[in-house]
């Protein structure tokens, strides 16, 4: 038995993939990035037409440190790519502060945009937006090396950065965003500014409305600015986030969007102090505060507080979505989400708190713009099985399934079951519930069985999530015994 996410994940992900090279009648590495990247029942139509000995010679070509991916196993063992024609797939079109979208991912102001060039490739891949790096009018000196990452095996589960704002002086900024905006007329282009003072703000936003941007991004929320009273320092004062606010909604005629840092107890009350100001929209979050160790990521030997991102920071951007959506007062307010984004139905998580767009940056460095591909196939096709037409209806859907932890169901159970079939006698549930659950898991070791021991089973599920191969369900709920 394979477990195909974990192979898939071993796959290096490589440019001009020599696996693809030799295999004529299909394209295999465009089907193991369609399972790394959660489209794995759609695989098999980039292999529909290869042998198994195309594979296997595409296997012989994989240039993997340790051992090749096991290419003709995985690709098999995914979907067979039956599914809705792409022609029959719903649009993702949405509107967004008035916006019309294509679609809606878009670039994350950061280093995936930082010049004309990088961004014009993203639109010609399918990107429907940007938010571009963030100008200020500081002069920008960058430190070396200026990134780390919490990996397990050659993926990051986490990124650091300590990159600040766009090193480009700002006339060059702005030029290369009306020439994107004049080259790319159905792409939304948005300047992502930050000021010191309330003079910076209102010059930067009247130039971003002269370049002919589609809305402006007043960045609250940089964890790493070497100057106070700019980043993160604003978006803490609530204060402080009306006033510049309210200054730029003065200034220019375009949609104004208010960026959120997560380095804060209450993300409502700057939050609200935007919406006061008449903000049209919110993004949330930036990278959170943080500390990394690896000597080889210091800076002539220092080290510092700088942003984290990445998947371990995506439940923690969906608490403050949830939290910004569900505030009935800020109703009229649109959001943009931000955090952890890598796979489609991540940002669908997004959108179903009430995002109406995602904002993409550390799934982008780690592999590129190709990604948009999956984001935009998944999402389609999850719309098609659920017979949706209209992106709209997803926004939100799944507010008002929340409710307070004094308001969950106590009164009743779920246990977990076993399938035996799938079940290869690991033992990991075992272990996981003797030391951190109920001890409600006995162990058979001439038969390598586990067996639940239902007088003592409280229903926590800590074994069907240390279960490796997901031989763990789950059983009909129930009410408590009394």
């Amino acid at each position: 038995m394979m477990h195909i996410h974990e192979e898939a994940t071993r796959c290096l992900l490589c440019i001009d993939a020599p696996c693809s090279r030799v295999c004529k009648k299909g394209d295999p590495a465009r089907a193991i990035r369609a399972i790394r990247f959660g489209n794995e029942r759609l695989a098999g139509r980039w292999v529909a037409e290869c042998s198994d000995e195309e594979l296997e010679q595409a296997e012989a070509a994989c240039i993997h440190y340790d051992r090749p991916v096991r290419i003709k196993e995985l690709v098999r063992a995914a979907g067979s790519g039956d599914g809705s024609p792409d022609g029959d797939l719903p649009s993702l079109a949405i509107d967004f502060v008035g916006l019309r979208c294509e679609n809606p991912f878009f670039l994350a102001s950061s280093a995936i945009c930082t010049n004309y060039e990088m961004v014009a490739r993203a639109f010609e891949a399918g990107w429907a937006g940007v938010f571009y790096k963030t100008i200020c009018m500081q002069d920008i000196h960058e430190v070396s090396p200026r990134f780390d990452a919490v990996k397990r095996g050659a993926s990051f589960d986490g990124f650091r950065n300590m990159e600040q704002l766009s090193e480009n002086p700002v006339d060059v900024d702005f030029d290369i965003l009306h020439r994107l905006k004049q080259n790319y007329p159905t792409k939304i282009v948005v300047a992502s500014i930050m000021g010191q003072t309330e003079e910076e703000w209102i010059e930067l936003a009247k130039m971003a409305e002269q370049a002919g941007v589609d809305a402006v991004e007043l960045n609250f929320s940089c964890p790493q600015m070497r100057l106070a009273g700019m980043g993160s320092d604003v978006g803490q004062n609530a204060e402080l986030v009306t006033f510049y606010t309210a200054y730029v909604k003065r200034t220019v005629k375009i949609p104004v969007i208010a960026k959120m840092t997560p380095n804060i107890t209450k993300i409502n009350e700057p939050a609200m102090g935007a919406y006061f100001a008449g903000v049209d929209a919110i993004s949330a979050i930036n990278t959170i505060k943080s500390v990394t160790m690896s000597p080889l990521s210091a800076v002539s030997d220092k080290l510092t507080v700088s942003g984290y991102s990445g998947r371990a920071v995506k439940p923690i951007a969906l608490r403050y979505i949830y939290e910004m959506a569900s505030n009935k007062i800020m109703k009229n307010v649109e959001f943009s989400g931000i955090g952890g984004i890598e796979t489609w139905s991540d940002a669908l998580e997004f959108i179903q708190l009430g995002c109406r767009n995602v904002q993409v940056c550390t799934a982008v460095m780690e592999y590129g713009y190709r990604i948009i591909d999956d984001l935009v196939l998944g999402l389609q096709h999850h719309m098609a099985e659920r017979g949706i037409d209209d992106l709209d209806e997803l926004v939100g859907e799944q507010l008002p399934n929340f409710v307070r932890p004094s308001h969950l169901d106590r009164t009743t159970v779920v246990f977990p079951k076993i399938d035996r079939e799938v079940c290869i006698g690991c033992g990991r549930c075992y272990t996981s519930c003797m030391d951190g659950g109920h001890q409600a898991i006995s162990f058979d070791t001439d038969t390598r069985q586990p067996h639940i021991v239902g007088t003592k089973c409280v229903g926590c599920h800590l074994c069907r999530l240390v279960c490796p191969t997901g031989a763990i369900g789950l059983t009909k709920r129930i009410s408590k015994k009394e």
